[in-house]
């Protein structure tokens, strides 16, 4: 079992910053791939930005040079900095856990992001 914590999110106004945090604990170990999930109302969960244990990374296209996420391996931990926010971006982000080797998955309880004026 894997445990994740979020923290950060809120409201911002456009064009603003948030910074979203994600602690995991429990049965982590070899190989895995951390990252951020998001549902906006009425639409499915998309893929926002993952980054493998190795270092490797990826983004959804509409916000590649807007967000950057980073991991600590060594605590076991995953951030999201969200700059220029859009009012496209406001959902529900879920932090997630997974290891391609076995095959879990793990999600964080998520948290609001709201982009409004």
């Amino acid at each position: 079992q894997v445990q994740l914590v979020e923290s950060g999110g809120g409201l911002v106004q456009p064009g603003g910053s948030l910074r979203l945090s994600c602690a995991a604990s429990g049965s982590i170990f070899g190989f895995n791939v951390m990252g951020w999930y998001r549902q906006a109302p009425g639409k499915q969960r998309e893929l926002v930005a993952t980054a493998t244990s190795g270092g490797t990374t990826n983004y959804l296209d509409t916000v590649k040079g807007r967000f950057s996420i980073s991991r600590d391996n060594a605590k076991n931990t995953v951030s999201l900095q969200m700059n220029s926010l859009k009012p496209d971006d406001t959902a529900v982000y879920y932090c997630n856990w997974r290891s391609p080797i076995t095959g879990d998955v793990f999600w964080g309880q998520g948290t609001q992001v709201t982009v409004s004026s």
